[in-house]
Formats: structure tokens, C-alpha cells, sequence
């Protein structure tokens, strides 16, 4: 059996952490070649061929490739897919645009959020809202699965896998790239930080929410919210925990202002350690956290800031 793993590349550059955890899910199911897409990627095809566990580094040396555009690289991985028993890639938004286009032409069906491989043809997922688990065999001939990182350990370092050219479909037409708007930001990334502080409803507005950065940047953590945050406005989307946003596992969570919703806790209740700021004591969040503190959040976080 032989797996590719697609690899996240944002501007040239390897998502290394979710590249990492990945190889990890699927180290047991055999080779495990990584597939490198988009003009410019030569660092990252290097970066992976360095990770542990990767036996072949493919890397497409294509503009068409590059900017995340879902159609070509699909049309890339499925002219690779013959290769191959196995097709996967972090849980990441890029690949979760990607995979169910190459599971559609492949007439296969495609496994989302993989939080553990029993075999070649079992794996877990979580349902409800991260409240069962739902175990899924495949008899498909290509098993194609996004896996949700949070649940593994990166891979280490140190493997010296070659690095092969490969050339590919583009789907020319289907669509084509306009423009990037990326948020700049001197913070960890959320999903692969150590530590994540977020804010909820509570917080109040958007001017408040400086509170929650304040104390991120005093921790070198990255900054999150829950989904009344975001639909209230306080935060960007891009912060959003929870279901319907991004599932983190830091090894410290601070969950300020943030009642505990159960869509919400099911993007960070694999976090190691999390502490609750609420004033409200019945709030569902305390019910999982491993710290609670029942306060005026206005009083305790600018104190809690001060301290650190």
C-alpha cells in the first residue's frame, strides 16, 4: 500500500506542524509520499523531504497550482491517484476544498475530520457535534480522508526522502486567481499554537475584545472566539473556534467571557489544559474546564494581565 499526503503550502512555504501530525495518522498504513504543489514550493518540498516517515517527496513546479486553486490541484492528485490505496491531507480549509473534488472524479466517497486509523479500511471520526464517535469502513479502491490534526503528535525530523518532479493536469479555464487578502499578524498561528486565548459574547464589543489581545500577547498565544464573537462582530472569522471554524488542542486554553455552547466546545476540548473566566457559575463551560474562575471578567483578565 502506498499513501500521498497532500501537503498545505501557503506562499511557498510549509504548514509543517499539520504536514507533521499528519504523517503521524497515517504511518501505518505503508510508503508514504508527500505531494507538493505550486510555482516556487522548492523550500517546502525540501522542509518535507526532512520530515520523519516520508519516503518521497512529489513536488509540481506549477503557477497553476499555487494560491490554493482547488480545481488544478485536484485534477493533479487524481492523475497521481492510480499510484496509490490511500489519499489525505490535514483538515485544513485548503484541503477541505480539495478532497471532495478528487473523491468526486474518483466516484469515491471522502472521509472528513479522520481522529484515528484503525486499519487500511477503518478510521474514526467524530459526530454530533464531537458528542459520538462514528466508526467508517471503506471499500472504496482509494481511501480519500482529511484528518483533524489536534488529535496526533507531529512527527519528528530527520528523514532524507528524494524529491521527484512530477508534471500534472491544471483544469485550465474552470476558475483563476484574482487576489490574496491575508491578514498579517506577529501571532502564533491558531491551530498550531501552544496557547489560545479566546473571547466570547461576554466580552461585549469589539473595542473590549482588546482585553483578550492584550492578554494573548502577554502569553504569546494566539487569539480565538467563539461563533457569537464572530456574529456579533467582535472578531474576524479567522478566530472563530468550534464546529463550524477551527478545532485547536493547545496545551493551555483560556476561554474568557464564553458560556460554553456546545458547538463551541467541540473545537477545543482536546485542549491539554483550560481555564474558564465567567461570571455566570452555571455556564457549561466549567463543566469541562480544568480551572474556572467565576468573575467580572473586566476586573480579572486586565488583573490577570498585569500579573503575568
Amino acid at each position: 500500500m502506498a499513501v500521498l499526503l497532500l501537503a498545505d503550502v501557503n506562499g511557498g512555504q510549509l504548514a509543517t506542524d499539520s504536514v507533521a501530525k499528519t504523517l503521524t495518522a497515517v504511518a501505518g498504513l505503508g510508503e508514504i509520499h508527500v505531494l507538493v504543489a505550486g510555482q516556487g514550493g522548492d523550500a517546502a518540498a525540501a522542509e518535507a523531504a526532512g520530515l520523519a516517515g516520508v519516503s518521497k517527496v512529489l513536488f509540481a513546479d506549477g503557477h497553476d497550482y499555487c494560491h490554493g486553486m482547488a480545481e488544478a490541484t485536484a485534477a493533479l492528485v487524481v492523475g497521481l491517484a492510480s499510484s496509490y490505496t490511500h489519499i489525505c491531507a490535514p483538515a485544513t480549509a485548503a484541503a477541505k476544498n480539495v478532497l471532495p473534488r478528487v473523491a468526486a472524479l474518483l466516484d469515491v466517497m471522502v472521509l472528513s475530520d479522520v481522529t484515528a486509523v484503525i486499519d487500511s479500511e477503518t478510521f474514526e471520526r467524530p459526530i454530533y457535534a464531537g458528542n459520538a464517535i462514528q466508526t467508517v469502513k471503506s471499500g472504496d479502491k482509494v481511501k480519500v480522508f482529511t484528518v483533524r490534526t489536534a488529535a496526533f503528535a507531529a512527527a519528528g525530523t530527520g528523514g532524507a526522502a528524494a524529491v521527484e518532479k512530477v508534471t500534472g493536469a491544471t483544469a485550465e479555464g474552470l476558475s483563476s486567481w484574482v487576489e490574496d487578502k491575508v491578514a498579517a499578524s506577529d501571532r502564533p498561528e491558531l491551530t498550531s499554537a501552544k496557547i489560545v486565548v479566546s473571547g466570547g459574547r461576554g466580552v461585549g464589543s469589539e473595542a473590549d475584545f482588546a482585553l483578550i489581545e492584550a492578554l494573548a500577547d502577554k502569553l504569546g498565544a494566539a487569539v480565538g472566539a467563539s461563533r457569537a464573537a464572530v456574529d456579533s462582530g467582535f472578531a474576524p472569522n479567522d478566530w472563530q473556534v468550534g464546529q463550524t471554524g477551527k478545532v485547536v488542542a493547545p496545551a493551555l486554553y483560556v476561554a474568557i467571557g464564553i458560556s460554553g455552547a456546545i458547538q463551541h466546545l467541540a473545537g477545543m476540548k482536546d485542549s491539554k489544559v483550560i481555564v474558564a473566566i465567567n461570571k455566570d457559575e452555571e455556564a457549561p463551560i466549567f463543566q469541562i474546564a480544568d480551572y474556572g474562575l467565576v468573575a467580572d471578567l473586566f476586573q480579572a483578565v486586565p488583573e490577570m494581565t498585569q500579573k503575568v
